[in-house]
């Protein structure tokens, strides 16, 4: 089971990882509160959350292999709430078959049905082992 965790872990932080460079990428490009090409209607707090992801993406990454269990619920929790804000706009835009979108939905899924495997193999440091 800890090859199984480790593999499933290696894949969910090979995915924040390629997000990370995407959100890099626009915040080079664009700087931090970018639309997304949304316009300026967007609103600041979805602006300040896209930007947040750029930090947030590469510390799920790097917790899933010190602290597992923490990165596991922090990437849950990252593309949970990725793909309900993104929901809103992909609605109002009609992109539920753009290919980001369809990304992130399928990571969603994975995450969900692979994190319990995964944390399964992780050791839990408060039990006593033996």
């Amino acid at each position: 089971m800890h090859r199984c965790s480790l593999l499933i872990r290696l894949l969910f932080a090979l995915c924040l990882l390629a997000a990370t460079v995407n959100h890099l990428r626009a915040v080079l490009d664009h700087g931090w509160l970018w639309d997304y090409g949304y316009g300026p209607q967007t609103l600041l707090a979805s602006r300040v959350f896209w930007g947040a992801l750029t930090v947030l993406d590469p510390l799920a990454a790097l917790l899933l292999w010190f602290r597992p269990r923490w990165g596991l619920l922090l990437t849950l929790a990252i593309i949970a709430c990725d793909v309900l804000h993104n929901s809103f706009y992909v609605a109002a835009h009609g992109q539920w078959t753009q290919t980001f979108y369809l990304s992130q939905l399928g990571f969603l899924l994975a995450v969900l049905v692979l994190s319990p495997l995964a944390r399964r193999g992780v050791r839990n440091p408060l039990r006593p082992v033996g």
